[in-house]
């Protein structure tokens, strides 16, 4: 495929081993004549090391063999979470210290999870871009009306902290941009 047609969550080949893309950022030349080049920021889902490419719009650069998958959690031990595939009921195993930034966010019946299969393999997971959690732990409401808009913490089912508006108490639900960590809305 060509540079300028890669999108954001791609997954292409780089130096033999599968890139999931991040962040794309398009350089337009100031000079007649001059290539419009494409710098991508991605992780290499092998490694786990974040990856740097630039390349010029008429380049072209080939997709990984890799594909997503459904999956469930089924259990959390010590040092590996384990996942169920929802079509052929294989079973994945990842280490926890590959996954600190998705666990705050995963619980029982999380649906929209993804398993990243690279040559039959698990590499990685992908989580929804917004997640549903209850609030367990939060200061209470203080009454008076406010003519800024305040917030307060509030511990989620999972342990996550997350700054709310001030009339939300313990035991709703909310949801969560999983990728910022931020409050959205009730659910």
């Amino acid at each position: 495929m060509l540079a300028k047609e890669v999108k954001t969550g791609s997954v292409v080949n780089y130096l033999g081993s599968p890139v999931l893309i991040q962040t794309i950022n398009v350089q337009s030349p100031s000079a007649r004549g001059a290539a419009t080049l494409y710098k991508f920021r991605g992780r290499n889902l092998v490694t786990k090391q974040k990856q740097d490419l630039t390349l010029k719009g008429t380049e072209t650069i080939d997709e990984a063999d890799f594909e997503r998958r459904s999956v469930t959690l089924m259990y959390t031990d010590a040092t590996e979470m384990h996942l169920l595939d929802g079509t052929d009921y294989n079973q994945y195993a990842l280490p926890l210290e590959e996954l600190e930034a998705e666990q705050p966010y995963i619980t029982e019946g999380l649906e929209g999870m993804l398993a990243l299969i690279y040559n039959g393999e698990c590499v990685g997971l992908q989580i929804p871009a917004t997640i549903e959690l209850d609030i367990t732990a939060t200061d209470p409401a203080v009454k008076g009306d406010s003519a800024t808009k305040r917030t307060k913490p509030a511990t989620l089912q999972t342990g996550l902290i997350v700054q709310v508006p001030e009339y939300l108490k313990t035991g709703e639900r909310i949801k969560v941009d999983s990728r910022t960590a931020q409050y959205i809305s009730r659910a």
